[in-house]
């Protein structure tokens, strides 16, 4: 489930990305390769389970279903939190510059 959740991230992030890709400036691209990243650490990680439980692997609990989703969610809600740390930081549209720099009347 962890594998399925992030690389829907990965494939809706790279749309994005691709859709602005000239000129990057919301840096979609950090959040592909975040998503991306993690995909194939998930698929890694599921050739190695498989490996230890054979066809068990394709049959799994209920609950290590769900908490397996919530690792997901969990997973694509941090790749979110950092791409917007990088944003706040890079200020591609110059709004938190703006913001900071305003005088009160």
């Amino acid at each position: 489930m962890t594998l399925l959740v992030t690389v829907f991230a990965a494939i809706i992030s790279t749309v994005l990305w691709y859709k602005n890709a000239p000129d990057d400036k919301m840096k979609f691209s950090a959040l592909c390769w975040m998503y991306w990243g993690a995909s194939l650490m998930w698929l890694v990680d599921a050739i190695f389970e498989f490996a230890e439980l054979k066809a068990e692997y394709f049959s799994p609990a209920p609950a290590d279903m769900l908490n397996d989703l919530f690792l997901g969610l969990s997973a694509v809600a941090l790749g979110l939190v950092i791409w917007l740390v990088i944003l706040l930081v890079r200020d591609p549209k110059g709004v938190v510059k703006a913001a900071l720099t305003k005088k009160k009347n």
